[in-house]
């Protein structure tokens, strides 16, 4: 009896899949994508664990065991590294409730034209390189650029802010904030869009004004959507863009721009220790999600949002 169910639920299962084979042939390349580029490298993990050589291949390298992983955390510079990788972090996260605003500042714009001109010089720097736009910062901060000019307009003496290490995360939470700000409203803008009117117009009725609609519909509105991404924004407290960081250095700001992703970089490209550099990538990510865990226990417990 059992093979005889079995047969007809098969059958059904496989006629489903070949009525909705447009919708599953859409889901085969990112899942693909993901398959590649996500869980087949975790087969490389393990050379973290071990003195890997390109001569002998991962399974033919000796095992190590935590070797690299106490060298890493008895390194001299370890402190300031994992400072300046949570610092850099804590400054950008001062700047998220930007995206907050700005969007609900568009969602309160009557003027459609108005709305669709500062969406589009908003968006754009998303789109512009990460090269090019870290270039514009050194030019524009550099001594022939556009903030020497302003202090010799107000007669001051040049300051060389990329030289000065205190000021580079300010300076990459600014270029973060540029270059992110119009694209991080689009979800907050979807979250606005269901907002019910029938309640915006009963709140109206009631006497609220415009401030109060926002402060007692559309932020309570938001509230699960802010809570999710700020979830996911704990969970990468100690990831921070490569690129940008890596272009905006200078020999004058590496006390504050060394951080995990430079010294990966450093040490597994340049001086190929592979296998360091592997375990200080897996030490990141295993404090990543410890901090992803935490926070989403926490909001759990105080909003009743979580992930999961």
């Amino acid at each position: 009896m059992k093979t005889m169910n079995q047969k007809p639920k098969s059958r059904s299962l496989l006629k489903r899949i070949w009525r909705h084979r447009v919708l599953y042939l859409m889901i085969l390349p990112p899942i693909i994508t993901v398959f590649i580029f996500h869980y087949i490298p975790i087969y490389g993990v393990q050379i973290a664990f071990k003195d890997f050589s390109t001569k002998l291949g991962i399974w033919g390298s000796k095992w190590a065991g935590l070797k690299h992983f106490k060298t890493f955390i008895s390194h001299p510079f370890f402190p300031r590294i994992m400072w300046n990788t949570f610092w850099l972090n804590v400054v950008s996260l001062l700047f998220w409730p930007s995206s907050i605003i700005f969007a609900i500042l568009l969602n309160e714009m009557r003027s459609m034209k108005l709305k669709k001109v500062c969406q589009m010089l908003t968006y754009a720097p998303y789109f512009v390189s990460t090269v090019v736009v870290c270039s514009m910062c050194r030019i524009f901060l550099g001594r022939d650029g556009l903030f020497h000019m302003i202090c010799n307009v107000f007669g001051k003496d040049f300051v060389n802010l990329m030289g000065y290490a205190s000021a580079f995360p300010w300076i990459n939470a600014v270029v973060d904030l540029w270059r992110g700000l119009g694209w991080g409203t689009i979800i907050y803008l979807s979250a606005l869009a269901g907002v019910s009117a029938e309640l915006v117009e009963a709140a109206k009725i009631d006497g609220a004004t415009r401030l109060q609609v926002i402060w007692h519909v559309d932020l309570p509105h938001l509230k699960p959507t802010i809570i999710t991404l700020l979830i996911l924004r704990m969970g990468s407290m100690l990831s921070v863009g490569f690129e940008q960081i890596f272009l905006l250095q200078t020999p004058l700001n590496l006390d504050a721009s060394t951080v995990i992703s430079t010294y990966v970089y450093e040490t597994g490209l340049v001086n190929q220790q592979y296998s360091y550099s592997a375990a200080i990538g897996l030490f990141n990510n295993l404090i990543n999600v410890v901090l992803i865990l935490a926070a989403n226990t926490i909001s759990k417990k105080v909003s009743e949002t979580s992930l999961w």
